[in-house]
Formats: C-alpha cells, structure tokens, sequence
C-alpha cells in the first residue's frame, strides 16, 4: 500500500496560506499613527545612561503623573540637575503624550516604533501561519522520506532474503527426501524382507513428522513469492541502488517492500521460520546412513503397517508436483 501524501499537502497549504497572507498584507491600507502632542517633563531622577523618572500633567485624568522614561543623555548639560534653574530641584525634558487610544495620557516610548491606530494586520498572521506549515511540510516529508532514501529498508530485504532461504532450503529438503523414497519404491518394496534404502527413507519422512509435508508446500509457495518480490525491492535495498533506479522502479520497489513488511509480518505471527528450520533439521537426520538405517530398521519392526500406509500416500500423490522433485523456485 502506497504512503498517503500527508506532508505533501501540508507543504501545499502553506505555500497557498504565504500567497494569501502577502495579497492580503498589500491590499490592506496603511495604518494611521495615534495622535500625539509635545510636552513637557520634569526630571525627578536621571542616570548616566538616560534612565530616568519624569513628571508630567495629564491633562485627560486631571492630575500629575510620574513614571519611567528615557530621556535623552545627550541633551544640554543646562537642560540636567544642578544648571536647570528649577526651584524643585529638577531636570527638563520633553517628550509625546498620546492624545487618544486606550494610552491616551501616557507617554510614547522613544525607544520603540510609533503605535497605530489599527495595528492588526491578518495578512501578517496568515502569512506566519503559511511560512509554519510550509516548514512543517517540508521538515515532516524529508524526514518520512529519509529513511527511502537511505535505504533502511535495507534490514527489511535482509531479514525477507533470510526468510526466502529458510524457506526454499526447507522445500529443498523435502523434496530430497520424497524423492528418495519414490526412487527407493522404484528398486525395492516393503514385503517380508523389505529393501533397507527404501525403509531408512520412509524413515526420515516419519521423523519429520505428518506437519513437514504442509510446511514444505507453505514453504515452497512463500520461497517463490519472496523471490520476485525481492527482485522488484532490489532498489531499496541501498542509497546506491535507490539513486540508479527510475522512477518507475523506485515506485515498484516501494510497493513490493510494502508487500514484503505483510509478510515478514505475517510470518513472525505464524513462527514460519522456525518451522521451516526445525522442518530442515528433521529431514537431514537420515544423512548418517548407518545410524539412520539402524533406527529405520528398528522402528519399521515395531510398525511396519505405518510405512506401508506412508509409502501408499507417497506414490498416489502427483509425480510431477514441483515439491517432489524439490525445486527452489
């Protein structure tokens, strides 16, 4: 299953949101400063720096005030404490009064830009909102995009190419033994003094146990799909790989890594390559054909009825089927 988009659209909207908030930001007039008049400050403390308290009349709430302020330091020494001749002791300063607005009264900052009448500005707004989603967009995709483009999928190739072999060895196996069996039935039979070979193979078909045979068949079906579907995931198994690949095969490796993290998922639910293991390991126990003989012998004694029964089930089944035969597909 494709990604969906997420990021992509993201990165759409916030490129539409900067064209908006920019059209928005030039159609919108000019905001008109609020109204302010000169007046004058009486100094009641200063530093070096031009941190001071000034008073001044409002002339608005009908009473003097007294605040904050930055006077200028570089203003005549006769404007400061002691060369201003003013009785109180203080200095002189002018400053801007705000004549209307919600600071009408209070003094304008020097240090700071002149406030407006409508200092709102959405087109600011929803540009800052488009410049974020753009950066969302663009941070979010690159990030979800990395791991592609570097190839971590990678891991996921080799743990389906660990998958495809176990596997492919375990039909392998299978299809050995069954093989041998058929062949052995073709020389020898299971009569009063029943050919060893074709005892010691059915041996090893009855030590695997009556699960090997649908192991075998789950493992050849699965060997054979994870082949192609490798083949198809070959770009993303590296950057290398990835940046020599087309676009089409780019998007086909996508979607056959999707189809192998299925099954990669569906076989560590069913343990299938622990199944296909122990299925290998129980066929290769007739190897040591003295010892296997040995046990064969033994057990055919005790049932010799099971191997008939086994030996039946073996040659009714089609000859031709590729599990019999063994091929790794």
């Amino acid at each position: 299953m494709r990604h969906k988009p997420f990021f992509r659209w993201v990165l759409t909207l916030g490129f539409v949101l900067s064209v908006c908030g920019v059209g928005i930001s030039i159609a919108q007039p000019e905001p008109e400063p609020i109204a302010t008049r000169q007046i004058d400050l009486a100094v009641v403390e200063e530093k070096s720096d031009g941190t001071c308290r000034v008073r001044w009349s409002d002339p608005y709430a009908k009473k003097t005030r007294e605040g904050a302020y930055h006077c200028d330091p570089t203003r005549s020494s006769w404007l400061k404490v002691p060369n201003y001749g003013d009785s109180r002791g203080y200095g002189h300063e002018s400053g801007f009064m705000y004549t209307e607005g919600p600071d009408q009264g209070d003094l304008e900052d020097p240090t700071t830009d002149l406030k407006f009448k409508n200092d709102s500005d959405p087109g600011g707004v929803i540009l800052a909102l488009g410049i974020l989603a753009a950066a969302v967009g663009l941070v979010g995709g690159n990030l979800r995009a990395l791991p592609r483009i570097l190839g971590v999928e990678a891991r996921l190739v080799r743990r389906a190419t660990a998958l495809a072999e176990a596997a492919g060895w375990a039909a392998e196996d299978y299809g050995r033994a069954l093989k041998a069996a058929r062949e052995a039935g073709r020389q020898g039979a299971l009569g009063p003094a029943p050919d060893p070979e074709l005892v010691r193979a059915l041996w090893v078909l009855r030590e695997a146990g009556p699960q090997a045979h649908p192991a075998a068949e789950a493992a050849l079906e699965l060997s054979a799909r994870l082949t192609v579907l490798l083949k198809e995931a070959a770009p993303a198994a590296g950057l290398r790989t990835r940046l020599q690949a087309g676009p089409a095969a780019r998007d086909a490796a996508e979607a056959a890594v999707a189809e192998l993290r299925r099954l990669l998922a569906d076989a560590e639910r069913d343990g299938l390559q622990e199944r296909f293991a122990q299925t290998s390991v129980d066929l290769l126990r007739g190897q040591d054909a003295e010892r296997a003989a040995l046990a064969a012998e033994a057990d055919f004694e005790r049932d010799p009825g099971a191997y008939r029964r086994l030996f039946e089930e073996l040659t009714a089944q089609a000859a031709e089927s590729p599990i019999a035969h063994g091929r790794r597909t």
